[in-house]
């Protein structure tokens, strides 16, 4: 049984703030509380995307790139002794990687994930990471 979408399929994706983020991850995690089987990956943390992830059931419901930025911050946002691969990172919309990432919905079991493309110079590296609402911080760079 295919789950609810969290908006309708025919709006484009929007910007998303830190509150209307928070407020969507909340609702998707009420939605789709128990464990995934849509890839054997953990994606708590950032991952290249696995190959094990079906990428045709996602489909992308926002983004968190500034509107008015067309090149937003590579500055961090990593208290403490948090790394940036870390399952408990904060996910801080202003600071890099979240600001240059699309909110993306599972259309199998509702889950929300962040995506991004991590480049350097000789590749490109597809990112994804799980959004929990627990981890959503507003802080100003």
């Amino acid at each position: 049984m295919m789950a609810r979408s969290l908006l309708r399929s025919n709006v484009m994706p929007d910007h998303l703030n830190a509150s209307s983020l928070l407020d969507l991850a909340r609702r998707a995690q009420a939605r789709a509380p128990g464990p995934c089987a849509c890839t054997k990956t953990p994606l708590e943390g950032w991952q290249s995307q696995p190959l094990s992830l079906d990428e045709t059931q996602l489909r992308e419901i926002g983004t968190l790139m500034p509107e008015d930025d067309p090149e937003p911050t590579f500055a961090e946002y990593l208290p403490g002794k948090i790394n940036y691969w870390s399952a408990q990172a904060p996910i801080a919309p202003h600071y890099f990687p979240y600001n240059r990432c699309g909110v993306w919905e599972c259309s199998s079991c509702g889950r929300l994930y962040l995506r991004y493309v991590e480049g350097g110079g000789y590749f490109v590296d597809r990112r994804i990471r799980a959004l929990q609402w627990t981890l959503i911080e507003d802080v100003a760079p």
